[in-house]
């Protein structure tokens, strides 16, 4: 499976060549090669499963934890999944070339504001080989080529994965280099962050170690898929059920994902009635609980520990939560804004005011109501995929995908205009 570069140099270079043509070519012809890639998938869908058992099996023996295990775990149904993606992106509308201005001067010209592809996007990601896929399938259809960058632990995953994509879109008449895939250790990843000329953007997908360490190095342009420390509020007026369900869902469905919910904040009206049997049902799914005082004083009965400051802060990716009472929504937000990281936040309510409220004081790239913070994710919102969920404000915001992999160029056309003195 030779589908490493000789060298980081050599396969930025041979991505910039190949985003030179990939720019240029219709979208018929970067769809075949999409149709091309979950064909291939699905043939060798066998020798995915037994490169990725070899990798759970070497983890298993490392010091990893449970959340990452589960990440780096494939299996049919998580394939399956990969496939119905890549053909998912195939069938949305072409991001190149749509125009998203347009107007005529009075001098004549006529300007039209277009998206085109940014170019090279280095991705490097850690535990998830579906990246790989995801990564790669969302870069073609907006028209850039790629390199990747996955975690050692999931080396034979990523690069049975990279091999199948590669040779089906080589057989589908893309240029070599479109797909690259590299590997080494963390200072690898510097040199990867530092082709100026040759990368145009660079996604770390993975933990704020990941981020610290590019934060340090990089020299082209960085858009960081961040961590998720994200809160469910549920308020006065939530109807009970309804809100015991997202709070489980947001925490349980799993909890190792950045878009899951790390600490619930109940309105003091209703947390005596409400919390006890949330709390006990969260603590019998194997749940730590940490709570500030008013949280504990209203579930007495609840397995709950007394929560410190660094708790609101923490990200546990793990069956921990942490728990507090809140006198209402402004208190709820100032909350969020204090200790989230800006991933996805949700209210549980029936006031329409306290709604609205949220949805404009929260400061985070998506925001719900009466849903869960699981939702935030590529797949879900139509996007077929996801290379993952940026907390900034430029250049994206939220899932990152087609049309974040796009920039845009002024196209002016004249009839002999020059500018006058």
């Amino acid at each position: 499976m030779a589908t490493t570069a000789p060298s980081i140099a050599d396969s930025c270079l041979a991505a910039k060549r190949a985003s030179r043509t990939l720019a240029t070519l219709g979208s018929e012809v970067r769809d075949a090669a999409l149709e091309a890639i979950a064909v291939a998938l699905e043939q060798r869908t066998e020798e995915i499963l037994e490169a990725n058992a070899k990798d759970l099996e070497a983890a298993r023996d490392g010091d990893y934890s449970a959340a990452f295990l589960d990440k780096l775990a494939l299996s049919e149904r998580r394939v399956d999944a990969m496939i119905a993606g890549v053909r998912t992106i195939a069938a949305l509308s072409d991001p190149v070339g749509v125009v998203t201005e347009g107007r005529r001067l009075p001098n004549g010209l006529e300007v039209r504001k277009v998206q085109v592809p940014l170019g090279v996007v280095a991705v490097v990601y850690e535990a998830r080989p579906n990246v790989t896929i995801d990564a790669a399938a969302l870069c073609l259809k907006s028209g850039n080529a790629v390199v990747l960058r996955g975690s050692s632990a999931a080396a034979r995953s990523n690069a049975i994965l990279a091999e199948i994509a590669i040779g089906a879109t080589r057989d589908a008449g893309l240029a070599d280099g479109s797909i690259g895939l590299v590997a080494g250790g963390r200072e690898d990843i510097a040199e990867l962050a530092t082709q100026n000329g040759l990368v145009d953007l660079i996604i770390p997908r993975g933990g704020e170690g990941l981020k610290a360490a590019l934060k340090g190095v990089a020299t082209v342009p960085v858009i960081y898929a961040a961590s998720g420390n994200c809160h469910v509020y549920v308020e006065a007026s939530a109807e009970p059920e309804s809100a015991r369900q997202i709070v489980l869902n947001a925490k349980l469905q799993r909890p190792g994902v950045c878009n899951a919910a790390e600490t619930l904040l109940v309105h003091a009206d209703i947390a005596p009635d409400f919390l006890p049997a949330t709390l006990a049902a969260l603590a019998d799914a194997g749940v730590t609980l940490h709570g500030d005082d008013r949280a504990r004083a209203a579930a007495p009965g609840a397995r709950m520990d007394s929560a410190s400051e660094q708790d609101w802060d923490t990200e546990y990716l793990a069956l921990e939560l942490a728990v507090a009472v809140v006198d209402g929504t402004e208190q709820a937000i100032e909350h969020i804004n204090a200790h989230g990281s800006g991933h996805s936040e949700a209210i549980v309510t029936r006031d329409l005011a306290a709604a609205q409220a949220f949805q404009l004081g929260v400061d985070a790239a998506c925001v719900y109501v009466n849903a869960s913070t699981r939702f935030t994710d590529g797949q879900e919102y139509g996007m077929g995929a996801e290379i993952g969920n940026s907390t900034q404000k430029l250049h994206a915001r939220g899932p990152i995908g087609l049309r974040e992999l796009c920039t845009y160029k002024y196209l002016v056309e004249g009839s002999g205009q020059i500018r006058p003195d």
